[in-house]
């Protein structure tokens, strides 16, 4: 409601003023936007010829590049989680602590438990069996 009083108690010159800003404003955009909608259709129509003619050149160029691209990328990014990784388990088996080592150590101790878990149970499923 405050907003609505603000608008009645304005000048009719300052609405007016903001209504013409407005309809420049968007007047220009719409002509932007038209000329940028001309200038994509004359683009195309002009470069459509010749990325006909050179087509055969310019997708083995592209996709080349593509891969080139993609294939350092990549190893880049593997390098620097190989480094990680093993600046990581550099610093845990020198006996530094870190972040995720208390983790692995239980994930170490339940996979050992579960493996003498399984080794019993086969050695008495062996038993039963010989003894049957």
């Amino acid at each position: 409601m405050a907003e609505q009083q603000q608008k009645e108690h304005q000048p009719t010159s300052h609405r007016v003023v903001k209504g013409v800003t407005a309809a420049t404003i968007g007047g220009s955009l719409l002509l932007l936007s038209g000329l940028m909608m001309a200038g994509t259709v004359i683009g195309v129509t002009v470069v459509t010829p010749l990325l006909v003619i050179f087509s055969p050149v310019l997708v083995p160029a592209v996709v080349t590049v593509f891969l080139l691209v993609t294939g350092f990328v990549t190893s880049g990014g593997l390098g620097v989680a190989a480094i990680s990784v093993l600046s990581w388990l550099y610093k845990y088996l020198t006996g530094k602590r870190l972040p995720g080592s208390e983790q692995l150590e239980q994930a170490r101790a339940q996979l050992a438990s579960k493996a003498r878990d399984i080794k019993d149970h086969a050695q008495r499923r062996t038993e039963q069996a010989q003894s049957s």
